[in-house]
């Protein structure tokens, strides 16, 4: 059985234990977790509609010829420019028994409404409730494509390394370019997100991503980026200095911050909560002195999205399982002097985790 085949299988089967009649999504991750179908949202209707039995797509005519060629979903029901795609919305409808209806997150509220309104429904709800719980469990397949976007944001982040002190005069918007080429060179597919070059100062500021600023000898450089493979991010955070002589109290730091990321990565295994590794992790920078300095959580669930469940933040009392993907990435961030971030990304195997990201942690070169 095809990997979407059995994907929509399970939602099937979520959809009777949810007491829902049926799950409508739209262009976006759900869609293209579960028929392998990347679209991005448009003024034209286009829908996948779930139910107990079956599976249909209500889309545009010009997808007909795609859609047979790339998704196992064989019930193509099309409308034309000119055409009012609603009145397959209520085909559809007409064989549903009146029941909850699960509609995507993400879908655009134009076509929401349509849903609303031609589909009968008893209750709405979010397709996150039963889809959630299938994407954060990665499977063989998913895993394959995590570990080959980790290994080509590996290879870039050597070599952007590499270069030393020939970084330094570049302007942080530079090296970013020089990231995303070394990136695609590596063989992967678009950027996971706007790569992130912080120096100096700017370092302090966690998502500063990129600007005009030269580096200069001694400046720490936070380095946060990664690439896409099969549709899968990779994403990796590394603070470095290039050349000369780092400013005062950065050393210290940054071994607080390494040492934090090493206890929440060690503190990963089935069965501890996600607010538990955002403790460990916590814990060896409050300890230091630096509590205040750390400002966001310690990690996300990584997937189709960057950002997605689990988030390893403190509360969250969601218990880890083998399959889940997520960052662990502490940070300390001094306003006005420099910043520190290390994130690797792990899966939580049956003993513990794995690392996905093996690029060396120090803040030297060579």
């Amino acid at each position: 059985m095809d990997v979407h085949e059995r994907r929509i299988g399970r939602v099937q089967d979520a959809l009777v234990e949810a007491d829902g009649s049926a799950l409508v999504a739209g262009p976006g991750p759900t869609l293209r977790y579960l028929t392998g179908v990347e679209e991005e949202p448009s003024e034209r209707l286009f829908l996948l509609l779930v139910s107990e039995s079956t599976e249909r797509f209500v889309v545009p005519e010009m997808y007909r010829a795609q859609l047979a060629g790339e998704t196992p979903v064989a019930d193509l029901r099309t409308w034309a420019d000119g055409d009012d795609p609603t009145d397959l919305l209520r085909g559809f409808g007409a064989d549903l028994e009146p029941g909850r209806v699960l509609i995507d997150d993400r879908l655009w509220e134009l076509f929401s409404r349509d849903v609303r309104i031609h589909l009968p429904a008893t209750e709405f709800g979010l397709a996150s409730e039963v889809v959630a719980d299938l994407r954060i469990r990665k499977d063989e397949t998913e895993l394959a494509a995590l570990r080959e976007a980790a290994r080509i944001t590996d290879r870039a982040l050597d070599e952007i390394r590499g270069l030393g002190a020939e970084v330094i005069g570049m302007t942080e918007r530079e090296l970013a370019a020089e990231i995303e080429s070394r990136l695609a060179a590596a063989g992967g597919d678009g950027l996971s997100f706007e790569p992130i070059v912080g120096s100096g100062p700017n370092g302090a500021h966690p998502h500063h991503r990129h600007g005009d600023r030269e580096i200069g000898p001694g400046d720490p450089v936070v380095l946060d980026f990664g690439t896409r493979f099969e549709g899968y991010p990779g994403d990796q955070t590394r603070t470095v200095v290039f050349d000369g002589e780092p400013p005062e109290g950065f050393e210290e730091v940054h071994d607080v911050v390494r040492e934090a990321q090493r206890a929440g990565v060690d503190a990963v295994e089935p069965g501890v909560p996600a607010g538990a590794v955002d403790r460990a992790a916590r814990d060896v920078i409050e300890d230091a002195g630096f509590g205040e300095a750390f400002t966001h959580r310690t990690g996300h669930g990584v997937g189709l999205e960057v950002h997605e469940p689990p988030y390893v933040v403190a509360g969250n009392d969601r218990e880890l399982e083998p399959g889940m993907v997520f960052s662990v990435e502490p940070g300390i961030y001094l306003e006005g002097r420099f910043g520190v971030r290390i994130e690797d990304l792990v899966v939580v195997t049956e003993e513990g985790c794995e690392r996905l990201n093996t690029t060396p942690r120090d803040w030297r070169i060579g």
